[in-house]
């Protein structure tokens, strides 16, 4: 089934059942107001939500409307845990050749992860907006999984079973701002504003044969300023599953429903697969030519995300965006427009 959370002026939304073909939905406030209210009793809930989906692809439900995008927010507009993982080491690897830097061996054994915000999610029309320009605006296009309750000490058969829904991820960077807080040995903070998410989140039997071995086997494509720019698969060059990262997330900790894990920025060894991130762009130029050519995203630019099925037809919905300036904010002191 295919779920959305609409807005209605509260900060967690209203909970919807959309359409298969993502063109109807219908409220579920008869079942549950909202997604989390969902996962966390997902095994009473989530049979009546899946009779609804049924029911209003048969065009048997009742208070059926036209689904808009405009008014979705993120699946889940808050979650208790969002944690990104990096499971394509292709994108790492590529980071430290083109700082000239020699890769871990570890990187291909222990995944990389990071804790991010949760608290303030994008909807997949929301603007990106931000202050300035020269942090080095980036989207990085990726897939995640929400999950159910995961136990500390889960192993990866474990930690398969717990996994409810997927989604689209457009994981904002601010490439420049990066390399400051890594120095200081305590991660992203600064350098990683509201992400934001396609519309639905969809169950895992709504990928049919495109969902195994705990990977997303299906081209990713992104879109900047209407040039198509990558559509690496993400089944390819994963690295690490989902129920690898999901399990590495919960070694010292339990994850409670409704935990999002990310894949990292989708990427493939094959450079005509385009990129899901402008930094993975401008390594290959900075390896090849020295130094990088392609710029980060300016104010008014443009970036759509999405992944078709094997008949060409969304599954998410898309993650579309524009870039905007913050108005007068005050930045480390000093008043910018």
């Amino acid at each position: 089934m295919k779920l959305a959370t609409l807005k209605d002026g509260t900060r967690d939304g209203q909970l919807a059942v959309v359409s298969r073909d993502l063109k109807t939905a219908v409220l579920a406030d008869g079942i549950a107001g909202t997604l989390q209210r969902a996962l966390d009793d997902w095994s009473f809930i989530a049979p009546q939500l899946d009779t609804l989906y049924r029911q209003l692809n048969d065009g048997k439900a009742r208070r059926v409307f036209d689904f808009d995008p405009q008014r979705a927010m993120a699946p889940l507009p808050r979650a208790y845990q969002w944690a990104d993982g990096s499971a394509y080491v292709n994108h790492v690897e590529l980071v430290r050749k083109a700082r000239k830097a020699e890769m871990p061996a570890s990187f291909w054994e222990d995944p990389l992860m990071y804790q991010g915000g949760s608290d303030d999610f994008l909807g997949p029309c929301d603007p990106i907006v931000l202050a300035r320009e020269e942090w080095g605006i980036d989207f990085e296009a990726e897939v995640a999984v929400i999950t159910d309750d995961v136990p500390m000490g889960a192993t990866p058969s474990d930690a398969f079973q717990q996994i409810r829904l997927l989604a689209l991820v457009n994981d904002v960077s601010l490439r420049n701002l990066i390399p400051d807080e890594l120095a200081k040995g305590f991660g992203f903070f600064q350098s990683k504003p509201a992400t934001a998410f396609a519309p639905v989140a969809v169950t895992p039997d709504e990928l049919g044969d495109a969902w195994r071995d705990a990977k997303v086997h299906l081209p990713l494509r992104s879109t900047w300023n209407g040039k198509l720019v990558g559509q690496p698969h993400a089944g390819t060059d994963m690295v690490f599953n989902f129920a690898q990262l999901i399990a590495h997330a919960a070694k010292t900790r339990n994850l409670r429903a409704g935990t999002i894990i990310g894949s990292g920025t989708v990427s493939n060894q094959d450079p005509k697969k385009g990129y899901s991130c402008i930094a993975e762009q401008r390594c290959l130029e900075t390896i090849a030519d020295g130094k990088p050519a392609t710029p980060f995203m300016a104010f008014g630019d443009t970036i759509r995300i999405e992944m078709h099925d094997g008949d060409g037809k969304s599954i998410f919905g898309a993650i579309d965006q524009v870039v905007r300036q913050l108005g007068a904010v005050e930045v480390a002191g000093e008043k910018s427009k």
